[in-house]
């Protein structure tokens, strides 16, 4: 009894062992073929992506430079004296001839008298050869006076003549001298501190070492010098010669420049000057620009950037930045073929437009699906779930 017992248990094992296999057959093949795992069922990862966007647009090339003073004026005294007066605050806004310093005019006025009286006497002595060379005459004429006598009285009225010439020059400049003790200010602008207090000998003159009474320097228009490198300048000169951009020495070159702290180009100008030679030393051409600064709001001296157009308007393919990867020393973007495929392709760029558009000059056909968002979730040769979205674009054929 207890081997049939035995027997029937082993034959209820085999037989639920069956009953299991068939059941977990029928899990694996319900419909003909094996059953999706959870992990096998999940799609692919979605990513964005987008057409490159097409423009037509304006290429710049952005340059630092530091603005500059059109005029710079250092103001020195032309005579000596003691100065005697100063009228402006350090700091202030001149005009054009608006009185600076006044060095004591006394001793010139005193030069100026004995210059005059000195061309009295000068005079009253051609008068005096005047009449005597006419007394002389007329007595030559009666053959009274020798010819040489009159000969003499020529001799001096030629004298007295040019002495009075002299006199003359000394009464100009005697008048000189006292209108170089009023400095006034050459030029409009902002006028420096007093280097000189009132009181102090002050050194003149056009040569040696005059003493420097304080500075003015021009604010509207103001300049903005920058340097272009060797090789900028000669794509400029490629690009002029093809026809594409304006020179700057022949034709007027609209230009913008903006400070550190600002995302447009709020400042409109033009380029004014090119330097004739490039510089040995750094390799640079330095070109300067003129802006507008009715608002005096730029101090000379101040750091800027400056953006020149460095092509004529052309239809350029855009992609953002963010859609840009690198690969050792390539720029790459992923693309997304028909079947979800991703594959990378190598770019050619161009300058940044617009802050977050770049310019791809080559790599890319117009046609392709670029992954515009979600570049962390694509590898190149895997499967993605695209979603169409869209590259925005305003009007870049000005930085304004």
């Amino acid at each position: 009894m207890a081997n049939i017992s035995g027997v029937k248990t082993v034959h209820w094992i085999i037989a639920l062992l069956a009953i299991g296999a068939v059941a977990a057959a029928m899990l694996w093949w319900p419909s003909g073929g094996p059953k999706q795992t959870t992990s096998a069922g999940r799609p692919p990862p979605p990513v964005t992506v987008s057409k490159p966007a097409s423009q037509e647009i304006v290429e710049w090339k952005e340059f630092t430079g530091q603005f500059e003073a059109a005029e710079y004026v250092e103001i020195r005294a032309k005579v000596s004296g003691y100065l005697m007066s100063i009228h402006f605050k350090d700091g202030q806004l001149v005009n054009k001839d608006d009185l600076l310093f006044v060095i004591d005019p006394r001793p010139f006025e005193i030069e100026l008298e004995s210059a005059e009286a000195q061309l009295t006497q000068a005079r009253s002595k051609l008068e005096l050869a005047n009449q005597q060379l006419e007394r002389t005459t007329e007595l030559r004429k009666k053959d009274i006076a020798t010819a040489s006598s009159l000969d003499e009285r020529i001799e001096d009225v030629r004298f007295a003549t040019a002495a009075v010439e002299v006199a003359k020059a000394a009464v100009h400049a005697a008048k000189l001298d006292l209108e170089y003790t009023r400095l006034t200010a050459p030029v409009r602008g902002r006028v420096s501190r007093h280097e000189v207090s009132v009181g102090n000998l002050i050194a003149g003159g056009s040569s040696g070492n005059p003493t420097l009474l304080t500075t003015i320097v021009s604010l509207d228009p103001i300049h903005f010098l920058f340097d272009v490198s060797e090789a900028d300048a000669l794509a400029y000169k490629r690009a002029i010669k093809r026809g594409e951009i304006p020179s700057a020495r022949d034709e007027t070159v609209t230009v913008y420049g903006q400070f550190s702290d600002e995302q447009n180009w709020p400042m409109k100008g033009t380029i004014d000057f090119v330097d004739s030679q490039i510089d040995r030393s750094s390799g640079t051409l330095r070109v300067r620009a003129v802006f507008p600064n009715e608002d005096l709001f730029i101090t000379p001296g101040q750091f800027g950037r400056l953006r020149a157009p460095a092509s004529a308007k052309f239809t350029a393919l855009l992609i953002p930045e963010k859609a840009i990867v690198t690969d050792q020393s390539n720029k790459l973007a992923l693309t997304v073929t028909e079947d979800g495929t991703v594959v990378p392709k190598v770019l050619t760029l161009g300058p940044r437009v617009d802050g977050d558009l770049r310019v791809v000059r080559s790599g890319l056909a117009p046609d392709d699906l670029v992954i515009i968002n979600g570049l962390l979730r694509a590898r190149p040769g895997s499967k993605v779930t695209p979603e169409v979205g869209e590259i925005q674009t305003k009007k870049l054929t000005s930085p304004e």
